[in-house]
């Protein structure tokens, strides 16, 4: 195995310290959003339809209404121009609402089979049973500055429950992170569906690095399960009696948008990097994507990591960015809407603050196009007219309808 090193000098550290390539989740922006931005597809109208606290996710049912999940614990309906109250039945989630809070209530998707069944799926972060006052988060020299206080045992959980007007019923937990672990972030946790109703989920690495290379957990993965949580028979590690079964590939820190190319049905995950190096990664059954062993960027105490190589056991990511983008959210745009843009994937940026526009040519990118909205776009979605909608993090977050000025 060859591993190149990054040399970092005391100038780029200083400078990577005080630019974009740090991911900074407490960064509140107060912008206004652009009423229009320019475009491959011309001029772009931007409209607020509502405000929501910290939204995180959205996803429409077969009728038309939008549901909207809020990183406090709350899921609303948008339909006919007015957002619902909250839905009733969604379950208790560990969000303390701090500056670094990445938890509470995450991701949500709809059943394929949503007409017969009126399931949808949601991710959140819950807490583990026999929780210790004396437990202390010890921190890490590669991180920043995690949040010491926060003395919490939780993770993510993937859970399902059927929905009757605004109220979920018997709501069941499908999937848990496994180790649960005290305090901070990078939970992952999107939830997609493959053309053959297969769920996979993100899951992120919590901060705790070699758990990522571990098959015996869960953490730093991309997951494949049933729709009810059991173990697909022809996952890679499935026979494996020193691996969990539902690991589809490994290596990973922090997925927060992924989605599948529609027209190829490649799996392609956007992954938050360390000091700069978001991947774009297409995501191969059982391979390892080398977290935290290599990457494109270095750790936030200016630590070196070693380079992909592209010669060694590790999958190379497509494309890295640095500065980064901070992905979050991501859609395969196949409307008619915006000229030229059917085909395209959808991701939205913290902070770049606005969409990465993306096309591939099989497994390689053909394009990229930066849609700049001054706003942390923290998912996007098409709507059934094909406009395109998005969600501002912040605490007043707007969800926000982009549509041809023409």
């Amino acid at each position: 195995m060859h591993l190149h090193f990054k040399p970092l000098g005391l100038a780029a550290a200083i400078a990577l310290a005080f630019s974009p390539a740090i991911h900074a989740d407490d960064d509140d922006s107060s912008a206004t959003p652009p009423s229009s931005v320019s475009t491959s597809a011309g001029q772009v109208n931007v409209e607020t339809l509502a405000t929501l606290e910290y939204p995180w996710a959205m996803a429409y049912l077969p009728d038309g209404r939008l549901l909207v999940t809020e990183k406090p614990g709350r899921m609303r309906i948008w339909s006919e121009g007015s957002l619902s109250d909250p839905l009733q039945g969604v379950p208790e989630v560990v969000y303390r609402g701090t500056e670094q809070e990445q938890g509470g209530l995450l991701d949500v998707e709809v059943d394929p089979d949503f007409a017969s069944n009126n399931l949808i799926y949601l991710t959140y972060a819950e807490a583990a049973q026999g929780q210790s006052e004396a437990l202390e988060d010890s921190g890490d020299a590669r991180l920043l500055s995690p949040d010491k206080s926060d003395n919490i045992v939780r993770g993510g959980v993937v859970a399902r429950a059927r929905l009757d007007g605004n109220t979920l019923h018997d709501l069941e937990i499908i999937w848990r992170q496994d180790p649960m672990t005290v305090g901070r972030g990078h939970f992952g946790n999107r939830l997609n569906f493959d053309a053959d109703g297969m769920l996979f989920v993100t899951s992120g690495d919590r901060m705790r690095f070699e758990p990522a290379q571990s098959k015996e957990s869960n953490l730093g993965k991309v997951v494949r399960i049933n729709k009810d949580g059991s173990i697909p028979d022809d996952n890679p590690f499935a026979d494996e009696d020193d691996a969990k079964g539902e690991i589809w590939s490994y290596g990973h820190r922090n997925i927060l948008a992924a989605a599948f190319d529609r027209d190829t049905g490649n799996f392609w995950a956007f992954e938050m990097g360390p000091l700069g190096g978001d991947e774009v990664n297409l995501v191969k059954r059982g391979e390892n994507y080398g977290w935290p062993e290599v990457s494109d960027g270095s750790h936030y105490a200016n630590q070196p990591i070693p380079s992909h190589a592209g010669d060694d056991e590790y999958e190379k990511p497509v494309r890295s960015w640095t500065p980064v983008v901070s992905p979050s959210g991501a859609h395969w745009y196949d409307g008619e809407l915006f000229s030229g843009w059917s085909g395209s994937m959808l991701v939205g940026g913290l902070t770049s603050k606005g969409l990465v526009r993306l096309t591939f040519n099989g497994e390689k990118i053909a394009m990229e196009e930066r849609i700049v909205l001054d706003q942390r776009i923290r998912d996007v979605i098409q709507a059934p007219d094909g406009a395109i909608l998005v969600i501002v993090d912040q605490e007043e977050g707007g969800l926000l309808r982009l549509t041809p000025a023409q």
